[in-house]
């Protein structure tokens, strides 16, 4: 019996061709793996970039024993890039304003409702809106004093639709004399706030109705006002610090409907007079007509950017009532809760419009539904306008390397702070993030620059 067999050219080319065979097929799958393999180590890449940058600022020693909450979502993929304890409520400080920034956009149109009015029975019958601009120093122009000024027939004023306090539901009381805690108010005029700047001589005060209110603590006449103090129930104040730097003063007085009208009637020297509740609104009530005052934007830009108070809390109101016909906080909020923002992931605390109150409780997750509801209901240049980018605004020392990368809103209560916006990668993905920290010890300063590190990392790494 033979056990071997001569090798023949055919069968030397049937091992050639399975030994390409084999080399190809292996060519190619080493291929295939290489390319799934950089296509995953791509998304893993991607997506511990954010995982180490998130986790930096978690585990930073002096906020060990603070409370952190990330959420971070891809707009465009509709997908979480990461989430740490981004279901747990945190006091959102003027994050808040992000929720009454939206509703403003939404319901106050192209131009703010100045002023509400109708001619009955040779009169000229007015009704507040709650419109902030009103002698505001920030607004030059002002539509509704010059259309006042104009009126020859007799005017009179109530405020039927004011059902509301001064001081927001769990403001600080100590706030009181605060540039920042100025008081709410139907028919706001000058900010509520008065203005101080000078010298003991030589000084101004605006409204000018309050020089007969105003007092010195010394006898300095060379330095400038640097600080002034207002009695706790009575609109008196006096000057009790001077420096060499001039600097304007701004602290709230005390508001009241008859006040309201004493300054306006002070400034437009004419009178206006107030008549009792339910004798302002007519049977008819298509007869009244709006005196339009400033661009809803122009207010909306300064109230995010400076993060001004008095701002939102007006524009709240005002929303309140254009949709309801009343000003209150309380019942606006309840009805944006029960439709524009019913489907939220978890339902907040909300009880004013700044987040002045520490009874206001939102989630990270909370921030980042709103802020896509911005995304798809509104344009990106109407949005990138009223939030501040890098370098700006209430950002105006942080974000300066990607300035054009980062469109935020802070909030800062002490021991709390809070940062929800969008930021735009190097790839120019789009993604929407909120971090809150809550209960730290740390310096805010030093907060920011943690959250700011965390940030430009996923910017630069996306």
């Amino acid at each position: 019996m033979k056990y071997y067999r001569l090798i023949t050219n055919s069968d030397l080319y049937t091992v050639y061709r399975l030994f390409a065979w084999l080399i190809l097929n292996t060519l190619l799958l080493s291929g295939f793996i290489s390319c799934s393999s950089q296509k995953k180590i791509a998304s893993v890449s991607k997506q511990n970039s954010i995982v180490l940058a998130a986790q930096q600022l978690i585990h930073t020693p002096s906020l060990s024993t603070a409370h952190i909450g990330i959420c971070i979502y891809d707009a465009v993929a509709n997908k979480p890039l990461y989430n740490f304890n981004s279901d747990k409520y945190f006091i959102p400080a003027s994050n808040t304003k992000i929720a009454t920034c939206y509703a403003a956009m939404k319901y106050l149109g192209d131009s703010l409702n100045g002023l509400k009015f109708l001619v009955d029975s040779n009169r000229l019958l007015i009704q507040p809106t709650g419109d902030p601009t009103l002698l505001h120093s920030d607004f030059t122009n002002q539509p509704v004093i010059d259309f006042l000024k104009k009126q020859t027939l007799p005017i009179f004023y109530t405020n039927d639709n004011w059902k509301e306090n001064a001081l927001g539901s769990g403001w600080s009381w100590d706030d009181y004399q605060d540039y920042y805690a100025a008081e709410r108010s139907a028919l706001p005029v000058y900010g509520n706030t008065v203005t101080v700047s000078g010298t003991r001589n030589n000084y101004q005060i605006q409204p000018a109705y309050f020089s007969r209110h105003f007092a010195f603590h010394s006898a300095d006449t060379g330095l400038y006002i640097h600080m002034v103090q207002r009695n706790l129930i009575a609109n008196i104040f006096k000057a009790i610090q001077f420096r060499n730097e001039f600097i304007k003063v701004s602290v709230p007085f005390i508001t009241s409907d008859s006040l309201s009208i004493c300054l306006l009637n002070d400034t437009l020297h004419k009178t206006i007079s107030q008549i009792p509740s339910g004798q302002l609104i007519p049977s008819s009530a298509n007869q009244f007509y709006y005196i339009h005052s400033q661009p809803t934007d122009s207010l909306l830009k300064i109230m995010m950017h400076r993060s001004d108070n008095f701002y939102a809390e007006q524009s709240l109101l005002m929303v309140s009532n254009q949709l309801l016909g009343i000003m209150n906080d309380e019942k606006i909020i309840d009805t944006l809760l029960n439709s524009d923002f019913m489907n939220m992931p978890q339902k907040p605390r909300w009880v004013d419009g700044s987040g002045l109150s520490r009874y206001n409780l939102f989630t990270p997750k909370d921030f980042v539904w709103i802020l896509e509801k911005m995304r798809k209901e509104f344009t990106w240049n109407r949005i990138t306008t009223i939030f501040p980018s890098g370098g700006n605004g209430t950002l105006g020392d942080y974000y300066k390397n990607v300035s054009n990368r980062i469109f935020a809103k802070s909030g800062t209560l002490s021991n709390n702070l809070s940062l929800s916006g969008f930021i735009i990668t190097q790839k120019n993905k789009t993604f929407i993030f909120s971090v809150m920290i809550g209960n730290h010890m740390d310096k805010a300063a030093d907060v920011r620059a943690g959250i700011e590190k965390m940030l430009t990392s996923i910017i630069e790494s996306n």
